[in-house]
């Protein structure tokens, strides 16, 4: 019964980490549509028939992954995360990712360089503001990296498209400049709602226990 209801208990964690996930993917497209470059096509939310209609599923899963992951390391660590553990900085910390994602498609910056600069700035200063932990770090970096090469291979191979048409270089290289910056700043986002998420669950447990 214990094994049952910690898998159903990793269900349901898994189920509202790829709500906020696929939410998430349709408001930040939202944005980027602002600036003409999308990750996929705008009327995703009218038609699901589009080209790109697999891309917030699979952010969707992404974000399942990343936010089980999280604390699962943590306890594999034996390095409780206890740096900021209540839903409000969870909200924050979103906000500041929605933020983070805004500037990226709403200001204008001289060149790629002080665009990637300033977003990898930010993303740091997300971590370290709301996470702190080595593991965070760690694991954002990778996940930021083979996201970026992911993409970097479906652009290649024509999957993602830039307003109807293939990606051209230039845009391309505008868009990989700040990819792992947003990749990076969304994997903390996810840790940190797992993190909040296996510590209410471990309390709801804890104080059931003490029922019984």
């Amino acid at each position: 019964t214990n094994t049952c209801s910690q898998t159903t208990n990793l269900g349901i964690r898994g189920a509202m980490l790829f709500s906020v996930g696929v939410f998430l993917a349709l408001v930040l497209n939202l944005l980027q549509v602002q600036r003409n470059v999308t990750l996929f096509p705008p009327d995703v939310i009218s038609s699901i028939f589009s080209s790109a209609w697999w891309v917030p599923p699979c952010c969707g899963t992404a974000s399942a992954i990343i936010g089980l992951l999280y604390p699962c390391i943590d306890s594999r660590l034996g390095e409780p995360h206890k740096f900021k553990r209540e839903w409000s900085s969870v909200m924050r910390c979103v906000a500041v990712f929605v933020g983070i994602n805004h500037a990226s498609a709403k200001v204008d910056f001289a060149n790629n360089v002080q665009l990637s600069l300033t977003l990898a700035a930010l993303s740091i200063g997300l971590w370290w503001t709301f996470d702190r932990s080595r593991s965070g770090f760690g694991l954002g970096v990778s996940i930021a990296l083979l996201a970026t090469l992911a993409t970097q291979l479906l652009v290649y191979n024509g999957v993602f498209h830039y307003q109807g048409l293939q990606y051209t270089s230039p845009d391309f290289l505008y868009i990989r400049s700040w990819l792992p910056c947003i990749f990076f700043a969304g994997v903390i986002t996810m840790g940190n709602i797992g993190r909040q998420l296996a510590l209410y669950e471990y309390k709801f447990i804890q104080e059931k226990t003490h029922q019984d």
